[in-house]
């Protein structure tokens, strides 16, 4: 699929991940009940998948794969605690991600809950990040269509804007950076 070719392109212009794993499968679906799923058992990646159905492929991508990352980059198997809730480099940004609106989205309180969690908000931030920063005008043309519409899995470009910086600077501090970003202290 081109769109997961360019989302990928950009999330590797952002950032790197220094990794022993096996390469994660990513699977394609049908499914019109979520936009994607990260599978693992414990510590382990099982797979990404994507539904193809909906225009959403490259955030449900990236959204997926900001899940990966975060599991990837810490987790404590006692108290099942990624590292968006806990690592000290998830510090600001957790900060800078507290000030965001808190949409309503479809569903009851176990689905609001759900995606207000701190896991949820780094995936959502990661993939806005990804598609704000990626220098691709497909993807960029994306977010500008997913904001003018109003949906509420994105936020406004002036609400957002300090959220991907911390979001960069996550990368940074982690020494995943693929170029020294031009970011103040």
């Amino acid at each position: 699929m081109a769109e997961l070719d360019r989302a990928l392109a950009a999330a590797s212009r952002l950032h790197g991940l220094l990794s022993d794993l096996e390469p994660v499968p990513v699977r394609p679906t049908s499914t019109i009940t979520e936009a994607g799923a990260y599978r693992f058992r414990l510590r382990d990646p099982i797979d990404l998948r994507v539904s193809r159905v909906g225009g959403r492929v490259a955030l449900g991508f990236l959204h997926e794969l900001g899940h990966l990352l975060d599991h990837q980059i810490f987790y404590d198997r006692k108290t099942r605690s990624w590292a968006s809730a806990v690592h000290v480099a998830f510090t600001s940004w957790r900060t800078s991600a507290a000030r965001l609106e808190r949409r309503p989205l479809p569903g009851g309180r176990g689905r609001q809950r759900y995606f207000q969690s701190v896991h949820e908000v780094w995936a959502r931030s990661y993939a806005q990040t990804v598609l704000l920063r990626s220098g691709d005008p497909i993807l960029e043309q994306q977010l500008a269509k997913l904001q003018a519409d109003d949906d509420v899995h994105i936020w406004s470009a002036e609400q957002f804007e300090p959220v991907a910086t911390e979001v960069e600077r996550v990368f940074e501090q982690l020494g995943l950076t693929q170029l020294k970003l031009p970011l103040a202290a």
